[in-house]
């Protein structure tokens, strides 16, 4: 299971953490991702951890402003989102993908899904 949390409702250029909990399953080896889905548009990629830590990834539009993090002591992946932007706005999944060492951009890779943290941002 994947309990993400930690969104809400913030103002363009705030900041927020999210967090996913994960249980029921050997974390250290999957790698982990956050997607995000807005109204009306498909899911997509934001970034991607390898099983270590030591490897991670981004999309375009938040390089630079979101940092994934993962903690393998307490089974939990992190996402620090600074600089906020409207078209931030979505519901952000965490999810877990068996065997990726290097993790994922790929959403048909990830095993287990959570269920998802609102997250809005006002101009």
């Amino acid at each position: 299971q994947l309990q993400a949390s930690g969104g809400g409702l913030v103002q363009a250029g705030d900041s927020l953490r999210l967090s996913c909990a994960a249980s029921g399953f050997t974390f250290s080896n999957y790698g982990m991702g956050w997607f995000r889905q807005a109204p009306g548009k498909e899911r997509e990629f934001v970034a991607t951890i390898s099983w270590s830590g030591g490897t991670t990834a981004y999309a375009d539009s938040v390089k630079g402003r979101f940092t994934i993090s993962r903690d393998n002591a307490k089974n939990t992946v992190y996402l620090p989102m600074s600089s906020l932007k409207p078209e931030d706005t979505a519901v952000y999944y965490c999810a877990a993908a068996r065997g990726w060492q290097y993790g994922s951009r790929r959403a048909q890779d990830y095993d287990y899904w959570g269920l998802g943290t609102q997250v809005t941002v006002s101009s």
